[in-house]
């Protein structure tokens, strides 16, 4: 191997500086320095310690720093971030359900107590999630903005130079042309600028690059990670969210006392509740008949209308399951359904002392409802102080063989059966109570003529209840539909609508694009024509990169048409003096007999032609 050709290592380095960048991943630090040895020497005194303590404190944070900016850790903190999802998605939340989560602990009295330490009945508003959130937070910080600058800087610079050799590339190709080298390069140029390369000429070659689509969606879908991020914190502390349920013919102000249930955000305030209000005109529901769906609904939606701000002109509006109400930066949402029987309620003085429509509580699919009645304010035949109560079931479809059971949820054959009580219900007591639930503790039930039996009755509309001992009665006067709505006020939906479509337009791009480079050399020859190389360098293996230098060969091909090279003339022999003639040889033709020793004596030996 001559001194002037180029030894296989630096081959080698050649390649790697010409692949060099084709990520906007940082450099790993090859540094040897340990946790520990970052203060280096410890000069002897108070300003020797102050120097070496500020040096090591100093290493400590960078060292943190690399650590916790690192890919690997940002990987790390979002696999945490996943499992931490998984107990706020399997126990009950409090912010969710209190009433579910406090069923939850009694009926888990060994666990409760260690849930609670831990902080898994509020997961996402506890110590460790928010510490692993905004750990990955600061991570993924740390880790895009170098990269964005080190990608800005590749944009701004010149695609690198033809290594020496390339025919040490992955793809490569070289032919030979007639045409200048100066016309290959400008031709190659021109070529590679028209495929929306960025090229470049340099000496004897031109370099160009494409495929800086890749960088950039690898760093879009990081940064969509830290819009998603902020998205769900925001929505986390600015959020609200209240249920309401409404009779037919109810109306509702967004206000915080008009609400049965409401959760909001810790940085949410009551002024933020944007103005807008709506009234139940009409629920409809239908219901498969027949089939294996029986009893499955088919019309099941929500009539209203509703008013933007304060004076606001009043619109109709359809509220489905899927189709929510969007007014006034929130979304009202049909969650629920049942049935609200209307009884009028006459005290033993004759007088009417409650009317209206109670909503009952479904306890089966098909609308099988509790139904509870509290009049407070009655009195007995004689005139004294007394309250009732009533307490039974609602069957919107019922049938001899199972009066207590609904078989339908439509209101094919709707029935009400109530039992009465007498005495203090507790609704004064200051303690609040719900309105689906009766005590009985400090009541008296009626009974029937016997005196042992309940009293209890099997009332359809129109049909009246009579209390015994005078105490009153109670009619049936008709039905009307109730329906669930939760209003939702999720300020960070936008934003995590974009930062998911922004990451996967990234994902998709850091799949589907590839980095590549190209160089076209054309120098002169030792035959006098010129030699054209091209070759190519993809950051991936990818079938597509040969396809294309293949295409790019064949189209400058059209500029630098390849010939076949020139042979070598060998160098012609010197003609032997005749020496013969000065050695005094005979010029006679030599016999055939001579011929034939001659040939004999230039025969190689065997251990010769060996």
């Amino acid at each position: 191997m001559s001194k002037t050709e180029p030894t296989p290592a630096t081959e080698d380095a050649d390649i790697g500086a010409a692949g060099s960048q084709l990520s906007t991943a940082p450099a790993e630090d090859t540094g040897v320095a340990m946790p520990g040895s970052f203060g280096g020497v410890r000069k002897p005194g108070a300003l020797g310690w102050l120097a070496w303590s500020g040096r090591e404190a100093l290493g400590w944070v960078r060292w943190i720093w690399r650590q916790l900016t690192s890919m690997r850790v940002a990987l790390i903190l979002l696999f945490l971030l996943s499992l931490g999802t998984i107990p706020g998605s399997l126990i009950p939340q409090t912010s969710v359900d209190a009433v579910k989560a406090e069923n939850w602990r009694k009926a888990h009295e060994t666990l409760a107590p260690v849930y609670d330490k831990l902080g898994l009945f509020h997961v996402y508003s506890s110590v460790w999630f928010s510490a692993i959130y905004i750990l990955l937070f600061t991570s993924l910080i740390g880790c895009i903005v170098p990269r964005t600058w080190q990608f800005v800087g590749q944009l701004r610079g010149r695609p690198p130079g033809a290594p020496k050799r390339l025919d040490r590339m992955p793809v490569h190709t070289t032919w030979h042309t007639d045409a200048e080298p100066e016309q290959v390069l400008a031709a190659a140029r021109g070529l590679l600028r028209k495929r929306r390369f960025r090229a470049d000429a340099t000496g004897d070659a031109v370099a160009a690059e494409k495929g800086y689509l890749r960088e950039a969606g690898n760093l879009v879908f990081h940064i969509a990670l830290i819009v998603m991020l902020v998205a769900f914190a925001s929505g986390q502390l600015w959020k609200s969210e209240g249920q309401k349920l409404m009779v037919e013919g109810d109306k509702f102000a967004n206000t915080l006392t008009q609400y049965d249930d409401f959760k909001s955000g810790s940085l949410f305030r009551a002024d933020d509740l944007n103005p807008f209000s709506f009234s139940l005109d009409k629920f409809e529901g239908t219901y498969e008949r027949t089939g294996p769906q029986r009893g499955t609904p088919r019309t099941y939606e929500a009539q209203v209308t509703y008013r933007d701000g304060a004076d606001g002109e009043p619109k109709k509006r359809t509220i489905k399951v899927n189709e929510p109400l969007e007014t006034a930066d929130s979304k009202v949402y049909l969650i629920g359904h049942g049935y609200a029987p209307v009884v009028s309620v006459y005290d033993g003085q004759g007088k009417l002392a409650y009317r209206g429509a109670v909503p009952s509580l479904p306890l089966d699919a098909n609308v099988t409802e509790s139904t509870v009645i509290k009049v407070p304010d009655t009195r007995d035949k004689d005139g004294n102080r007394t309250q009732l109560g009533f307490r039974g079931l609602f069957v919107p479809t019922q049938v001899p063989e199972m009066p207590m059971v609904s078989k339908f949820p439509a209101l094919d054959n709707p029935r009400l059966v109530l039992t009465a009580y007498r005495g203090w219900l507790g609704v004064d007591s200051g303690t609040p109570q719900s309105v689906y639930q009766l005590d009985t503790s400090k009541m008296q039930q009626f009974k029937d003529k016997d005196g042992k039996s309940p009293f209890a009755q099997n009332l359809k509309v129109g049909d009246t209840m009579t209390l015994p001992d005078g105490s009153g009665t109670l009619k049936f006067e008709g039905i009307k539909a109730w329906a669930t709505f939760q209003v939702s006020h999720q300020p960070g939906n936008g934003m995590a609508l974009a930062g998911a479509v922004a990451a996967l337009v990234g994902v998709a791009g850091s799949l589907f694009i590839q980095r590549r480079r190209v160089w076209v050399r054309a120098v002169r020859g030792a035959d006098g024509r010129t030699v054209v190389e091209m070759a190519g360098l993809g950051r991936s293996e990818s079938a597509k990169l040969p396809e294309e230098i293949a295409d790019l060969a064949a189209a400058l091909t059209k500029d630098a048409p390849p010939v076949a090279p020139k042979e070598p003339v060998a160098p012609e022999e010197p003609v032997a003096p005749e020496e013969h003639k000065e050695s005094g040889a005979s010029e006679e033709p030599a016999t055939p007999a001579d011929s034939a020793d001659s040939q004999d004596s230039a025969e190689p030996s065997e251990g010769a032609r060996a």
